[in-house]
This record gives C-alpha cells, structure tokens and sequence, in this order.
C-alpha cells in the first residue's frame, strides 16, 4: 500500500478555507505543495475541483471523488468514494489527498504522514476546518519557521508529522 499522506494549509484556528476557497494567498505554502505533490496522485472532493482556476493540476494524476458517477472532468479520473480512489493509487508509493473537509476528515484515519503549513493568523472568517491533530497519535519530525515577507503576508512554518506506530 502507498504512503497516504495529507497535505493542508491551515491557521492557528485549524481553518482551511472561506467561501470555497483558500484562506490566503501565501506563495511559499503554493511551491511548497508544488514540490511535493508534482509526480504524484493528487486526490480531492468535488468542490476542492472545481475551486482549481485551471482545472486538473498539471504534473500529477488528479483524482476527484464525487457521489456522482455521470460526472467527468478533463485530466481527472472520478471515483465515488477515496476507497476507490485510493484502490487506484495501489502501486504507488506516495499519494497526497488536498481537499477539502469532508475528504480529510475521511482520509485522517488512514493517513500515515501529514504536511502541514500552519499559518500564523486567525482568519475569523472562515468557515471550513481541519481536524485537530491527536498528538497521541502522530508525532512531528520536522519544523520550518518562516517569517513573513514582501510575497508572504503572514508568518508560517512547514511541519510534517507521522502517525505514531
């Protein structure tokens, strides 16, 4: 089975997004993802999709869940649930789910490996969260702070935490 891992920007409130999109525009955490995720299967919900300016990121297999199977999408491959999904990504080694809530709430259990940016502001206009990190259950193994910066409005730091055996 593939490395499940997640990857997420998310304030210190746990928020992840507004209004259907993201919180901010933070172009490190945007190269970040970048990095990681370029090669790779990228798994998603419909509506993370659909706030892709372009469409299906190019580089990486997109994969899109949605419980409506006459649903296509030019670049993507949609799966009705992320036990299919991830039933598609078998021979892979590492395969990232993006989004959005409800795919990461499915998806924490069985996720070995989190990539987080924790962005370091409190956006009191959100109205969509990440899960609480059960420190029980993972343990972070590596830290970056960054301060902000001409491109980067707000101070941030890149963890990644693995799940504790």
């Amino acid at each position: 089975m593939s490395i499940i891992s997640i990857i997420v920007a998310v304030d210190d409130n746990n928020a992840i997004g507004k209004d259907g999109g993201l919180l901010c525009h933070l172009p490190a955490d945007m190269k970040y993802f970048r990095e990681h995720t370029m090669g790779h299967t990228i798994i998603m919900g419909r509506k993370t999709f659909a706030s892709l300016r372009n469409g299906a990121l190019p580089g990486r297999r997109n994969i899109v869940i949605s419980g409506n199977p006459a649903l296509t999408y030019d670049g993507a491959l949609v799966c009705g649930s992320l036990a299919e999904a991830l039933q598609q990504c078998d021979d892979e080694y590492e395969v990232f789910i993006i989004g959005g809530a409800s795919v990461y709430r499915q998806a924490l259990p069985l996720a070995t490996k989190i990539y987080l940016t924790r962005i370091r502001h409190k956006f009191d206009d959100a109205d969509t969260f990440f899960p609480e990190i059960n420190p029980d259950e993972w343990t972070e193994i590596s830290r970056k702070d960054c301060k902000k910066d001409e491109k980067n409005t707000f101070d941030y730091s890149f963890l990644i935490y693995l799940r504790k055996n």
